[in-house]
């Protein structure tokens, strides 16, 4: 759990330099230039997740229970990771509504993600992970929220083809993570 911690100190802090230090951040992008800091974020990124896929299965192999969740919670985590998977995508796909209307789709959808997966997951190293990723996606929302109001940020109306492609395309990669790739990359079937 130590290295857990440790990993997850190091893929969340890196990615909340804006959100604790933004003077900090801007100190470094100005003196060593976009390119650097963007080729040192993304080396530190890149190593924190590869750090803490690893601690998290060593974790997950030591696995210390804390509550047993009701079977109907994994009924509510499915529903939940589609609700996930369009906000993601909402994120990328330009000119849809949900953007227009939730402003930072990827940050709601890791609070999704998170909140599903605690609430059919309960042993230390689950509730770890998932915990620490809720509240960080919490503390970057609003404070992303807040840069906006104090931009004076206006988001363009959204659109409603973008919005329907936007998620039938989370429908389409729910499914297809749903039915295959969960079970092949974190090793748990989902339906069957």
């Amino acid at each position: 759990m130590f290295f857990l911690s440790c990993s997850l100190f190091l893929f969340l802090g890196v990615h909340s330099l804006r959100v604790f230090a933004p003077g900090w951040r801007s100190r470094v992008q100005q003196k060593h230039g976009e390119a650097v800091w963007k080729g040192a974020y993304s080396v530190i990124s890149l190593l924190g997740f590869a750090l803490l896929c690893w601690t998290y299965v060593q974790a997950r192999q030591q696995a210390v229970g804390l509550w047993s969740p009701p079977h109907g919670m994994r009924h509510l985590t499915v529903l939940l990771m589609l609700v996930s998977w369009i906000l993601l995508l909402a994120a990328y796909v330009p000119g849809n509504a949900i953007k227009a209307r939730v402003h930072h789709p990827m940050l709601l959808a890791v609070k999704v993600w998170a909140l599903a997966h605690l609430v059919a997951n309960g042993s230390a190293a689950q509730v770890l992970l998932f915990g620490s990723f809720l509240l960080w996606a919490v503390a970057c929302f609003i404070s992303a929220r807040q840069r906006d109001r104090a931009a004076k940020t206006i988001y363009p109306k959204g659109r409603i083809f973008p919005t329907v492609v936007t998620v039938v395309l989370g429908v389409v990669v729910w499914l297809g993570f749903a039915f295959y790739l969960h079970r092949l990359l974190i090793g748990v079937a989902i339906f069957g």
